[in-house]
């Protein structure tokens, strides 16, 4: 049984008894008469062909709450796209997807960039941020929630509880973010547990007071890709196109509401899904170019906070994050031998000294650029400056999904 201690700013929403599966979804059917709800489901097509997909789509055929389902597809061919759409037909709630990669949403990209937006780095961030625009699109939606595709333990209690406190009307909260423990015979999550949080701790001790650093360090899993929001929050958020998708919406968050009105929800014990690779000798892949895109969103947003980050900011830096990376490990070491779980220490500390030499790209990346890539911009930006794109938009993926 976990906790029910409410250790910072941010409302923290503990699991602390197992409620019959579906009994949440019952409230949920309710309240989502008035508050219609939209599932975002980003996905590649070869996501279709792991074991993962099957298992989220048995579930989501039995979920009764959302109006719609928008699956985000990148990376497949027009055969491809109609066997996603066959797949995702067995669910009886409307399922509409979006094509990235057919004609008509490619003509929508040359569209805005030929008004002068940003948006030629494909990937992640483009596809959610493009679909996202296509759920804002309908007037009636309340609230959106977004998933991976990779789960490979999911059920519908996952999405339930992501979505319960964003959309009860008992609850004054807009914003609701995933945790759960990354852990199966080891503890996983390395770039949460190695980097990141030693990262932040180590910028805290340097810049000793900062709002913004207290409350990324109060979110229990920061990197999850499991979210909910209300649409009128979402409409004036911008997106990352980076690996740093998920902090740059933090901060987003962090701008544009009160801490009071933001949660994390615990939405299972343990969560299993890919586990990128680490390798020292493919900086630009995997786990290393996570770590060095997360840093370099992260120097980016406090640099906008007026924090100034000198030379002799970044060597001290380095040197206080690895004694912070070092006292983790430690401590990650103790909760793996009482759990009884495989803990490699040599292995552990090797990923945090790989994990320097992140911090050392990103400190170039930033030094050289230090507006970097831009911001995906947010969608009220976009139909002041097109203000038909989202009928475009809404008609391209209509007619796409009447093939």
């Amino acid at each position: 049984m976990a906790d029910f201690y409410q250790h910072g700013m941010i409302t923290t929403l503990q699991r602390l008894k197992e409620r019959p599966l579906g009994e949440i979804d019952e409230e949920l059917v309710a309240i989502t008469r008035k508050r219609h709800t939209v599932l975002l489901l980003p996905a590649l097509f070869s996501e279709f062909e792991t074991p993962s997909m099957p298992v989220i789509i048995e579930e989501l055929k039995q979920v009764r709450y959302l109006k719609k389902i928008v699956l985000s597809l990148d990376r497949a061919d027009e055969r491809q796209f109609q066997r996603a759409r066959e797949l995702m037909s067995v669910i009886p709630t409307e399922v509409h997807v979006v094509w990235h990669d057919g004609p008509r949403m490619q003509e929508l990209y040359r569209e805005l960039a030929a008004n002068d937006f940003d948006i030629q780095r494909p990937g992640k961030g483009r596809s959610v941020w493009m679909t996202l625009g296509y759920v804002l699109a309908d007037e009636d939606v309340y609230a959106i929630a977004l998933h991976d595709s990779d789960i490979l333990n999911y059920n519908r209690d996952f999405l339930a509880r992501l979505v319960y406190p964003v959309v009860h009307p008992a609850i004054d909260l807009e914003f609701s973010k995933g945790y759960y423990a990354r852990v199966g015979d080891r503890l996983y999550g390395r770039a949460t547990r190695l980097f990141y949080i030693p990262l932040i701790r180590t910028l805290k001790r340097i810049l000793t007071y900062n709002p913004f650093l207290e409350y990324l360090g109060n979110f229990r899993y920061p990197l999850s890709g499991e979210f909910a929001l209300i649409s009128s929050l979402a409409r004036g958020i911008r997106v990352s196109p980076t690996w740093g998708l998920e902090i740059s919406l933090l901060s987003e968050v962090y701008q544009r509401t009160s801490a009071n009105r933001i949660c994390q929800v615990e939405i299972t014990e343990s969560y299993e899904h890919k586990h990128q690779v680490l390798d020292k000798t493919q900086p630009e892949t995997g786990l290393i170019r996570m770590a060095t895109d997360i840093a370099a969103a992260l120097f980016r947003i406090l640099s906008q906070d007026g924090i100034l980050m000198s030379q002799s900011f970044f060597r001290t830096l380095y040197t206080a994050y690895i004694e912070e990376s070092r006292i983790a490990i430690e401590k990650y070491h103790a909760l793996a031998m009482i759990n009884g779980l495989i803990h490699d220490r040599h292995a552990e500390i090797e990923a945090a000294e790989i994990f320097v030499s992140s911090l050392q790209i990103a400190t170039e990346e930033y030094t050289r650029n230090p507006v970097g890539i831009p911001m995906l911009p947010a969608w009220v930006r976009v139909r002041a400056a097109i203000p038909d794109f989202s009928d475009h938009l809404t008609e391209a993926v209509r007619l796409d999904n009447s093939l």
